[in-house]
C-alpha cells in the first residue's frame, strides 16, 4: 500500500487493539511514526483501571512522536494524560452536563477550561445538540459502508456536508474511510476538517 500521497495530518487514528496487526504497543508506535493529527484511544471495552494503565503506556509513545493523545470516555484518563482533549459519546456529554447543573456548577453549555470535548454524532440534530452542550469538535458518521456497522446503511457524503454546513466547530468524517487519497479528499471537500480511520490504521 502506497502512503506517499496521504496527508496524515488530516487523520485521527482510532484505536482498536482487537484489529492490531502487530503487538498493540508496537502498532501504536508504527501509527505514530506517520504523525497523524491525533491518536484516539477508544478501547471502550476495558474497565477504568486497565484503560488508565494502557493510556499511560500509549501517552509515552504519543509524546515521543509529538502526536496528540485523545482519551475516550474516561475523564480521569484525560487528566492523567494531560492532553487537554477528551472524546465522548453524546449521551455521556449530556450526562456530564446534567450532573454539573444539579451541582450548580453551570447553567449553560458544558465548560471545562482544561479539557476540550470531542463528540460522536450521527445526525444533524445530534450535531446541533452536541455543539449546544459545548463540544469542541465532532466526529460524524458513518460516512461509507463499514464492517463495524454491518447491515447499517452508510449516511454518505451529503449527510457529512449537511453537518459541516451547520456546525461552528470542526467536523471529522468517520466510518468506512480508507488510506486512500482520493476518498479522503472526497470527505474533505464536504467541509470536513479531517477524517477518522480505525481498521487500516490498526493494520498499517
Amino acid at each position: 500500500m502506497m502512503h506517499e500521497e496521504i496527508d496524515f495530518s488530516k487523520i485521527i487514528a482510532v484505536s482498536n487493539r482487537h484489529l492490531s496487526r502487530l503487538p498493540y504497543l508496537e502498532q501504536v508506535e508504527r501509527i505514530c511514526s506517520f504523525h497523524p493529527k491525533a491518536f484516539l484511544l477508544r478501547e471502550k471495552d476495558l474497565p477504568p483501571e486497565d484503560y488508565l494503565e494502557l493510556a499511560s503506556e500509549v501517552k509515552v509513545i504519543c509524546e515521543r512522536h509529538k502526536v496528540l493523545l485523545i482519551p475516550h470516555f474516561y475523564p480521569e484518563a484525560a487528566k492523567t494524560a494531560g492532553s487537554g482533549v477528551l472524546h465522548l459519546p453524546l449521551w455521556k456529554l449530556k450526562e456530564r452536563r446534567e450532573i454539573s447543573v444539579k451541582k450548580g456548577r453551570i447553567d449553560g453549555p458544558e465548560k471545562d477550561e482544561t479539557v476540550k470535548i470531542g463528540v460522536s454524532i450521527h445526525s444533524a440534530e445530534e450535531a446541533k445538540e452536541a455543539v449546544s452542550l459545548g463540544a469542541s469538535y465532532l466526529t460524524a458518521g458513518h460516512i461509507f459502508t463499514t464492517d463495524c456497522k454491518k447491515g447499517v446503511p452508510a449516511r454518505g457524503l451529503e449527510f457529512l456536508k449537511e453537518v459541516c454546513e451547520i456546525s461552528p466547530v470542526p467536523v471529522y468524517g468517520i466510518g468506512g474511510i480508507h488510506l486512500d487519497a482520493e476518498q479522503i479528499r472526497s470527505v474533505l471537500e464536504q467541509g470536513a476538517e479531517g477524517v477518522c480511520i480505525m481498521s487500516e490504521m490498526m493494520r498499517i
